[in-house]
């Protein structure tokens, strides 16, 4: 791999990953509910989720799963379903006092869920599995050894996401100074309901092939 594909690829992945998604929502998301430190919990789960797709399509098993009659169809369907939910949850949820402090956990968020619910998020897209096993062998020359090309693209991937995290969660951070009334925190929670269940509904024109 040259430097000049390295550099197309760290661009093509800054304005993939930059571009608003479920991962950057659910980011958001937990930011203006819980505090950007408590987010990070929910970021590590999202960036658990991108690693592992991307280095199963390194193994090849991104390839070898597209390839099983229904699996594609199945990932999908799943997919809809849980951004779906999500959707629907984000709308039901009640309006308690804001409390955008970055303190102790509450106990009723534990740092495992809050990982859980990230990697959920992240796993369950099968758009990701498409990039995988499409977008990124595109820039492995197969005449060099390709572990180290794989492992440093999966690396840069890994740290270009993290970055559009934190820009994600800082902007949740600020969005949570002006959701301190339950109007607005309310509205906010309706918004990102319909903008999961827009997600969901996209997925369905989403195809392996």
């Amino acid at each position: 791999m040259t430097w000049h594909t390295w550099w197309l690829f760290t661009g093509a992945v800054f304005l993939l990953s930059g571009t608003p998604g479920p991962n950057m929502l659910h980011i958001l998301s937990r930011s203006v509910e819980l505090g950007m430190a408590r987010s990070v919990a929910a970021m590590t789960g999202c960036l658990a989720a991108v690693v592992a797709v991307l280095s199963a399509s390194a193994a090849g098993l991104t390839t070898l799963l597209l390839a099983l009659p229904g699996a594609f169809e199945v990932l999908r369907y799943a997919g809809v379903a849980y951004l779906i939910y999500l959707g629907i949850k984000a709308w039901r949820t009640e309006v308690p006092p804001l409390d955008v402090g970055d303190g102790p956990l509450s106990p009723a968020v534990s740092l495992a869920a809050l990982f859980r619910g990230g990697f959920a998020i992240g796993i369950s897209n099968p758009k990701l599995i498409l990039f995988a096993a499409a977008f990124l062998p595109q820039f492995v020359t197969p005449t060099h050894p390709q572990g180290p090309q794989f492992a440093l693209l999966v690396a840069t991937f890994a740290v270009v996401e993290s970055f559009w995290y934190g820009v994600y969660a800082l902007g949740g951070r600020s969005l949570s100074r002006y959701l301190a009334r339950p109007a607005i925190k309310r509205a906010f929670n309706r918004l990102t309901g319909v903008i999961f269940v827009g997600f969901g509904l996209a997925l369905l024109k989403t195809k392996s092939a």
